[in-house]
């Protein structure tokens, strides 16, 4: 099969149609499907349906774009390790982890990274759900659980602690809670549907203290740690924090601090392909350095799906 061909029949696949594609690639729509048709010819298969509102996908075009995409990605990733191979990190790479986590704790730390490494550029992705790593969704990732796919990397960064919150007006109205007991005449806020199934007891706030009976009822529920930082910030409740999202400069007023919370550690992710990737290395040192101004010292660990970092 001729590559440009494939190129051309990719870029189609992804715009929708001829005239769209013609312009990304710098070609007339007539020589964009030219192509096409040459291709279909060569296949002895038609690989769109043609509608009015556009092009769709036949079963043949289904299979042979997710080859395509598969090929394209090897070539990126080619072309990421020869630029590599040069004495200076550069390049590019995206990086996913949760919306508050990469809000909250991480973009402030990018901007002493981009200082260092002006020609390393990161492309973030914020998302409560994990992106697929082996489908090229995110190139390196930060997550709060042990990959679960074969072939990646995995190191340490630090220990996400939980603690518990109110604001201090919330404090001058109600009261702070003196004894777990207490909790059960406060307005709680918990996480809402949809809690991660890797962040074990989330909502343990209103269970605590209450064993063989009934969670607290909260007064708020909200599906973002971030919301619920918010909230409790804005003096509606009490609610337990990990560590990572209460900034130095917060307001809120830590209660009940002889409880002991559930913790959990996070790890910075990567394929096996990204191994000798300077750019990777330089940023996955970054972060480890920032996890011990953090106040916690990483270590190397490993699991049955996914192996440590050999550093």
């Amino acid at each position: 099969m001729d590559w440009d061909k494939l190129r051309t029949f990719h870029a189609v696949a992804e715009a929708g149609s001829f005239t769209h594609a013609g312009e990304l690639l710098g070609l007339s729509q007539s020589a964009v499907s030219r192509q096409i048709s040459g291709l279909e010819d060569s296949l002895g298969a038609s690989l769109f349906h043609r509608h009015a509102r556009g092009l769709l996908l036949t079963e043949q075009g289904e299979l042979l774009f997710n080859t395509t995409q598969d090929v394209l990605a090897k070539i990126s990733t080619a072309e990421a390790m020869l630029t590599d191979s040069k004495e200076k990190p550069r390049g590019e790479f995206v990086l996913t982890t949760t919306v508050a986590l990469g809000t909250v704790w991480l973009v402030p730390r990018l901007e002493e990274f981009a200082r260092l490494y002006p020609d390393i550029h990161v492309s973030l992705r914020v998302d409560d759900r994990d992106l697929d790593l082996s489908m090229r969704e995110a190139d390196v990732a930060i997550r709060f659980h042990p990959p679960e796919q074969p072939n990646l990397i995995q190191r340490k960064l630090f220990r996400v602690e939980y603690h518990v919150y109110a604001s201090p007006d919330y404090i001058r109205e109600y009261g702070a809670p003196q004894t777990v007991d207490d909790l059960d005449k406060h307005h709680i806020i918990t996480y809402g549907d949809g809690t991660p199934h890797y962040i074990r007891d989330v909502n343990w706030l209103a269970q605590v203290g209450r064993p063989g009976k009934k969670p607290r009822h909260a007064s708020l529920r909200i599906n973002n740690i971030y919301g619920v930082r918010r909230a409790v910030e804005a003096g509606m409740g009490i609610a337990a924090i990990p560590d990572y999202i209460v900034e130095d400069q917060s307001k809120l007023v830590r209660v009940l601090p002889e409880l002991q919370a559930p913790s959990f550690d996070t790890y910075f992710v990567y394929p096996e392909e990204l191994r000798a990737s300077k750019r990777v290395s330089v940023f996955r040192d970054f972060l480890l350095q920032k996890a011990r101004e953090f106040g916690y010292s990483p270590q190397k660990t490993g699991t049955s799906t996914s192996h440590a970092e050999n550093a």
